[in-house]
């Protein structure tokens, strides 16, 4: 059964939580029959966990993603605005598409803070949302005009990470 009504939501903030916040919907949707679209943009490389269980829970969970493995080269950022651009491209499509009830647009103020996609560009992404989909947007110092445009607004905010003492990311839990 299609939502009934669509909202723009955004988790920002400098804590751990954004993405994990965001695939826990994702599962909630998908549990309830509702077709999931997930993009990764400044996420390449791989396998991470959410893609695994995304190939078990397809077609309803289909995960795009859509940076270079590693991080930004943010010394020339060509090729990275180059792989957002055309993430933009495909999101477009899906968000005027209409088949989906859930996209997210993982990572997408990133993306905006690094200069490979413009702030234009989101607004553009919320604007073309049809009334009964649900958009999220996550990523660190979201612009404020994101912040304006969304129905929900959560901020992650950072009391103690366990990477400050030492210990790195690990397989099931971030990765």
């Amino acid at each position: 059964m299609p939502l009934s009504q669509g909202c723009v939501q955004v988790y920002t903030g400098n804590g751990k939580g954004k993405t994990t916040a965001a695939l826990g919907l994702c599962l909630r949707a998908v549990g309830r029959g509702l077709k999931v679209c997930f993009f990764q943009f400044i996420k390449g490389g791989g396998p991470y966990g959410e893609q695994l269980i995304a190939e078990r829970l397809a077609p309803l969970f289909t995960i795009i993603q859509t940076g270079r493995p590693g991080w930004v080269n943010t010394s020339d950022i060509a090729a990275d605005r180059a792989a957002a651009q055309d993430a933009l491209q495909q999101a477009r499509e899906v968000i005027s598409g209409g088949d989906y009830d859930l996209v997210v647009l993982d990572e997408l103020n990133g993306a905006v803070g690094f200069g490979l996609v413009d702030l234009e560009q989101v607004l553009e992404l919320i604007a073309l949302r049809p009334p009964r989909m649900e958009l999220v947007i996550t990523g660190r110092n979201a612009p404020e005009q994101v912040l304006a445009a969304a129905d929900l607004v959560t901020e992650m905010r950072e009391i103690k990470h366990y990477y400050k003492a030492g210990i790195p990311a690990r397989i099931g839990i971030e990765l």
